[in-house]
C-alpha cells in the first residue's frame, strides 16, 4: 500500500504508539514509550498531521505546571490504514529475520 508520507521504522513506531489507545499522548510521552528522541518524533507527528492522519489539540488544563502539552490522536478515518501499516512492517521484519537464518546452522549468514 502507498502512504502519503515517508514510511520509516520511526514512523511505524509513532503510529503504533498512537494505536495504543492512550488518550493523553504528547510528543515526549510518545518518544519515551518508543525509545526514540523527541527531536525525531515531533517532526513525524507534524508530517502525519499535515497529511490528515493525526489530529492534535493543546492541553486545556491550565492548573498543570510547566509548558502546555500538545495531545495527538489518530484520525478515525485512518485507524484501519494505521493498523495495516504496522502489520505490514511487522510481517516484513519477521520475513527479513527468518530469511537471514540458515536452518541447521543455528546462526546468521
Amino acid at each position: 500500500m502507498s502512504y502519503p508520507f515517508r514510511v520509516t521504522d520511526a514512523t511505524v513506531d509513532v503510529v503504533e504508539a498512537l494505536l495504543s489507545g492512550d488518550d493523553e499522548l504528547y510528543g515526549l510521552k510518545i518518544a519515551k514509550s518508543i525509545g526514540r528522541p523527541s527531536g525525531s518524533v515531533v517532526p513525524i507527528l507534524m508530517r502525519l498531521e499535515a497529511c490528515g492522519w493525526v489530529l492534535s489539540e493543546w492541553e486545556q488544563d491550565e492548573s498543570v505546571r510547566g509548558p502546555r502539552r500538545r495531545f495527538y490522536r489518530l484520525h478515525a478515518d485512518h485507524v484501519g490504514a494505521a493498523r495495516r501499516l504496522v502489520g505490514e512492517r511487522k510481517t516484513a521484519s519477521a520475513t527479513a529475520v527468518s530469511s537471514t537464518l540458515r536452518p541447521g546452522l543455528g546462526g546468521v549468514r
